[in-house]
Formats: C-alpha cells, structure tokens, sequence
C-alpha cells in the first residue's frame, strides 16, 4: 500500500507580550512632566521619546523585544524647521484676511481646509519617522510613499465620509491603511493590509446607528437637561467599544510577506480605562476647587475681607494674588490631566492592545535583509505642530 502524504503541521502563532512595569512608566511621566512645566513645554520631546523607548523595548514579539532609536533633539529640530514653515503660512493668511474684511465670515473655511489635508500630510510623514526608528531583531522597518498623495486621498475619503454621513469611514480607513502598508517595509519584507470596509462596518454598523441617536439626542439636549447626563454615561461605552474593534481589525489586518497579525482584543477591554479617565478628571477638578476655595478664604483672613471680594473686576489689590494662585493649581490640574492620559490611554491601551496579539508564520521573518533609508524629524514637527501626532 502507498502511504498517504504527510502535511507538514504549521507551527503555533507566537504571542506578543508587554512586560513594562506600570510604577516605572508612572514614574518616567511624572518626572517628565514636571520638566515640561520646567522647560515651558519644551522637554515634550525628550518626555515622547522616553516613552517610545519604554513602550517599545518592553514589546517583546516571541523572545525578542522591539527597539526605539529615535531621539528627542531629532524631534525638537524637526518641530523647529515645521514652525518655520508653519508660522508664516499663519501670516499671510492673517494678512489677507485684513484686506478681505467684508469676507471674514468665511475666512477660516480655506485656512480648515489647508490645514486639514496639510494634517493628514504631517501624519504620513509622521508615521514613516517613527517607522524608521523602529529596529527587531537588528533589522529596521522603513516606508516610502508620498505625504501628498496620501494626504489627497485622505481629504477626498473624509469628504465621501461627510457626504454619508459617516457611513463611509469605515471603507476611508481602509483605503488609508491599505496605502500606507503597502509602502511599509520591514527590512525587504513588503507590507499589505488585508482588512476591508465592509468587515468593520459590520463588527460596527449598530455604533453607527447608537451614534446618530447620540448625535438627535444631543440636539434635544437643551430642552431636556436630563439627556446630558445620558450622553456622558453612554460615551465611554461608545467609544470604548468603537476604538477596541477598531483596534482589533486593524491588527487583524496587518501583513510583512507571509507574516501576519491576529487580536483577539475583546470589545470591552478598553471601556474601563475611558471610566476611570473620567473617574481621575473629576476627582482632580473637585481638588482643584478646594485648593481655590482654601486659597480663597487664606486671602481674605490675611486681608481681612469678605471672600466675595476677591472676584469683584475692580479689587485689584485683592485679585491679584488670587490669580496667581489660581494660575499655579490650574497648571497642576493640567499636568495632572496630562499623567493621567498618559498612563491609562497610551500606556495601559498599549499593554492590553499588544498582550491580545499574536504573530502567525513568524519564520517568514528569520532571513530579512537590512534596507530603506532613515527619514527625517520634519514631519513629526508638523505633526506636532498641528496637534495632531500620535504615539
């Protein structure tokens, strides 16, 4: 008798971990955020990179964890050269502006417009910096493609996305993706995106629908308090859920050759963090009225004057010293915010985000060979510039 061919079993998808620890993290943001207030704001760059670091080289893919090279005077030049670009261009329009007086109601349309599919430049280019400075296992990942190109199609994707009332952005995001995949590299590896449309519109047509009833009832809202309350009880479920399948079907999506991603990311895993977001942001905001309320009553004792005094516009002599005070509680309100963001949405969305992963024919990646060019810091600046970078 023949004996019957043997298949060869393909071996097991190898998961991805975070092993970062929560304290370090904790303690790298505070410390850097206190900088930033420091610097005025300067230090950021130097805070992203740190970050990046940490959150990359606590990525381990099977036994080998992924590394950061970037640097934040790369990402500090690359802001300045953007700003001298950017500022000018907020110039001349500024001047046009002036003469075209009897225009002014439409003014900012082109200005929205510009920067918007500008934005979408800056994210491009954004995204190939952070690639290129992205190395596993020795070997870089890189990307070509244009900034403008995919700035142009971005732009015609959200008009489509408007016209349809939004109905169309899920087919936006993939069309999105799929152009900058294909022109990411991993070493010699080509990048592709298998994810369509039509399969996250439908793990997220009922969001949609959910949306539209948020969106009627937020126009009523004024007539019914009531309806306001509702709104900001359903939306960390909403955007939780939203941004957890979103995340799932991108990851899903993602090929280097026969190397392919799979998440096993629930819907609810990221609603939690969203509620305690919220959860910190009112605890801060009632510690700050305190903090006000006792500097408050500390003048007034001191000046020997009712409270309300020291908001009548015309007590300067008692005014001042509240202003000051109240300025410096409502900077540590924000760095406060600033942590908080920090350490539940970026980093503990990044470990739930990755501890879902799994990385299938990982041996397709063994014999890689080194290519691409480092791109330069200018269009994270951009993207820095026009607030619209990521991590």
């Amino acid at each position: 008798m023949g004996s019957v061919p043997q298949h060869p079993v393909p071996p097991p998808p190898v998961p991805v971990s975070f092993s970062g620890d929560r304290g370090e993290f904790r303690r790298l943001v505070m410390r850097g955020t206190g900088l930033e207030l420091v610097t005025v704001g300067f230090y950021r760059f130097w805070l992203a990179t740190d970050i990046r670091r940490h959150l990359w080289s606590n990525t381990d893919i099977g036994e080998d964890a992924a590394e950061y090279t970037g640097t934040g005077k790369e990402l500090l030049l690359g802001f300045l050269f953007a700003l001298a670009i950017l500022v000018p261009i907020y110039l001349i329009y500024f001047l046009i502006g002036l003469e075209a007086e009897r225009a002014r109601a439409f003014a900012s349309i082109p200005l929205f417009l510009f920067f918007y599919v500008f934005g979408q430049f800056a994210i491009y280019r954004a995204r190939r910096y952070r690639l290129t400075r992205t190395v596993w296992r020795g070997v870089r990942f890189w990307m070509s493609g244009s900034g403008w190109a995919y700035a142009a199609r971005a732009a015609l994707w959200g008009l489509l996305a408007i016209v349809t009332l939004g109905l169309a952005l899920p087919w936006r995001e993939a069309a999105l993706e799929r152009y900058k995949m294909r022109h990411s590299y991993y070493g010699d590896l080509e990048g592709s995106f298998a994810g369509s449309g039509w399969e996250l519109f439908r793990q997220g047509w009922w969001l949609w629908l959910l949306g539209v009833l948020v969106v009627v009832m937020a126009l009523a809202a004024a007539k019914a308090p009531g309806v306001s309350s509702l709104l900001m009880v359903a939306a960390p479920f909403l955007y939780g859920t939203f941004k957890a399948i979103e995340w799932r079907w991108w990851l899903s999506g993602i090929r280097f050759g026969a190397v392919r991603f799979e998440s096993a990311l629930s819907r609810t895993a990221l609603i939690g963090l969203y509620w305690k977001v919220i959860g910190w942001f009112f605890l801060l905001v009632m510690l700050f009225s305190a903090y006000a309320f006792a500097c408050a009553a500390l003048i007034a004792s001191v000046n020997q004057t009712p409270i309300a005094k020291l908001f009548v516009p015309g007590n300067l002599q008692a005014s001042i010293p509240m202003l000051g005070l109240s300025i410096v509680g409502y900077l540590a309100l924000v760095l406060g915010m600033n942590v908080v963001m920090r350490m539940y949405l970026l980093r503990d969305v990044w470990a739930r985000v990755i501890s879902s992963t799994a990385v299938h024919n990982i041996e397709a990646a063994a014999n890689v060979v080194a290519r691409g060019e480092l791109a330069s810091a200018l269009g994270e600046g951009f993207a820095d510039g026009l607030d619209v970078a990521g991590f």
